[in-house]
Order: structure tokens, then C-alpha cells, then sequence
């Protein structure tokens, strides 16, 4: 068992290295540009009824799509970005996960707009104003919780035995690495549904359910090497909050937007409460006898 997290830790580290390397960022921004281009350019042809049959029928006829199949692009890099994250810091991952909602929030505006017909015109835009106006407002509002959000994080590191720590650590990176795969294997399958079936892509639904299970899983493995009760309440609170995300997807663009901003202010209040009782919570469990260990 331990050869196998090893074996995954060793995958994961790889992936990372590549991943966060100069050469890796610029590669992947590049793909997002000539994805970008490639993608007006064959709308441009579907308008002038250039594609063939049956893909003139898969392809959008208006140039706003583009913009929404590039942030469904950019949603997935970011996407793994989260995953890898996982590994190093639960406030960091929460992090990226209300990054990645935000920017959902933003991709609506565009999807609301993309199958109009071009030039657009006041009385087809007036009918989805309110959720786009939500769905913008939301977005802002969200980018301004986090930037607290990430403000107000602490180091309060746990001391533990350093055989404890990398077995932790292994563990998170084997499930890192399942849920990567199973991101990739999603979207595969997704992709195939739009193409084949003309089904709505729903890839990010999916894997928010997805994450709710990993972040579940960590903190019960979490609890192997510290059962403090404060540990517990903020890795289980930003669980929840996880769950609060993927309702918020599930709900109407305006519900889900209200929703949004009401989880990141529950991961903001969670973060104030988790670092003004901190040190009181640690000197109890000390004085209890509970352990010695410190965040």
C-alpha cells in the first residue's frame, strides 16, 4: 500500500513540476489563444455556411460563443490548478474552488448571450438581463471575498511526527491524482456528449460533486494524525462549503449567484472565527492533556 502512494506521489510531483514551470504557462496560454482564434474562425465559416453536414448542426452560428467555449477552456485549466492544490493547503484549495465559481459567474454572462442571433438586439437581451446583471455583480462580489479571504490565512502549521506527515501527505496526493484522472475522464466523456448528442456540457457540475467527496475523505484521513476540534470544524466547514457551491450551480443563475456570495462569506466567517480562537483552542487542548500538538 505504501509503494502504491509512493508511485502516485512520485506521478503527482511530475505533473506539478510541469505544470507550474515557466515553460508549462506559457504552453498552456498559448493553447488558450489558438483555441480562442480557432474557435471564431470555424463560427465564422458555420455563418457562411461553409462547415459540412453534421457539423454545421454542432457548431455555434454566433461569435459570442467563442468567448464561452474559451472560459469553459480556461475553467478547466484552472480546474487542475485546483486539484493540485489539494495537496498543499486546505484554505488554498477552498481558494481556487470559489476562483473557479467566480469565473463560472462570468462564463453565464456570455452563455446567456451566445445563441442570439448577431447583431444583437435590445429585445433579445432584455429577457436574460436580470440573471446576467446577477451573475456580474456576484462575480465581483465573490473576487472581493476571496481577496480577503486569502488575506486573512495564517500559517498555523500542525506539528506531527515527520513518518505522519509524508504518509499525510502521500495520501493527499494519491487522492489528488484519482481526482485528476477522473476530471480527465469526465471531460472526455462530455465532450463526447456534445458532440455525439448535442447534450449541455455540465463537466464542472460533475466534478464539484466529485470534489465533495475528496474533501470529505481528507478530512476524515486528517483525522488520523489530529482529532483538535478546531482542525476538524474548519476543514469540515469548508467541506460544506464545497457542497453549498455545487447547490449553487444546481439553482437558477440568480439563486445560484445570491448563494455563491452568501458560501464565500460562510469560508470568510469560518477563517475569522478559526484564527481568533486558535490560540485558546490550542492552550486547552494542552492543558486537557488532549496532545501536544500545535497549529
Amino acid at each position: 500500500m505504501y509503494s502504491l502512494l509512493t508511485r502516485s506521489g512520485t506521478w503527482f510531483d511530475r505533473i506539478e513540476a510541469y505544470w507550474q514551470s515557466p515553460d508549462g504557462q506559457k504552453i498552456l496560454a498559448s493553447f488558450l489563444v489558438v483555441f480562442f482564434l480557432v474557435a471564431v474562425a470555424v463560427i465564422e465559416l458555420n455563418r457562411r455556411a461553409l462547415l459540412p453536414s453534421p457539423f454545421d448542426r454542432v457548431f455555434s452560428r454566433t461569435h459570442l460563443a467563442a468567448i464561452e467555449q474559451a472560459f469553459n477552456l480556461l475553467l478547466a485549466l484552472e480546474v487542475v490548478s485546483l486539484i493540485l492544490s489539494l495537496v498543499h493547503s486546505v484554505s488554498r484549495s477552498v481558494g481556487k474552488q470559489f476562483e473557479i465559481f467566480s469565473l463560472i459567474l462570468l462564463r453565464g454572462t456570455f452563455k446567456n448571450i451566445s445563441h442570439f442571433d448577431e447583431p444583437l438586439l435590445w429585445e433579445q437581451v432584455e429577457s436574460v438581463m436580470v440573471p446576467i446583471v446577477a451573475s456580474a455583480v456576484s462575480a465581483l462580489l465573490i473576487f472581493v471575498i476571496i481577496g480577503f479571504f486569502y488575506r486573512l490565512q495564517k500559517p498555523h502549521p500542525l506539528k506531527m511526527r515527520v513518518g505522519d506527515k509524508s504518509r499525510f501527505i502521500l495520501a493527499k496526493k494519491a487522492i489528488a491524482l484519482a481526482l485528476l484522472l477522473c476530471f480527465l475522464a469526465l471531460g472526455v466523456y462530455d465532450v463526447w456528449g456534445y458532440f455525439a448528442f448535442d447534450h449541455p456540457e455540465n463537466v464542472f457540475e460533475m466534478f464539484y460533486t466529485l470534489l465533495i467527496f475528496s474533501d470529505v475523505l481528507i478530512v476524515l484521513i486528517s483525522l488520523r494524525y489530529s482529532s483538535q476540534y478546531l482542525v476538524a470544524f474548519r476543514n469540515s466547514g469548508f467541506a460544506v462549503a464545497t457542497v453549498l457551491i455545487r447547490l449553487a450551480l444546481l439553482a437558477p443563475t440568480t439563486i445560484g449567484a445570491i448563494l455563491g456570495v452568501g458560501t464565500a462569506l460562510f469560508a470568510l466567517g469560518i477563517t475569522i472565527a478559526y484564527n481568533a480562537f486558535v490560540p485558546e483552542l490550542c492552550d486547552e487542548c494542552v492543558l486537557g492533556g488532549k496532545g501536544t500538538d500545535k497549529i
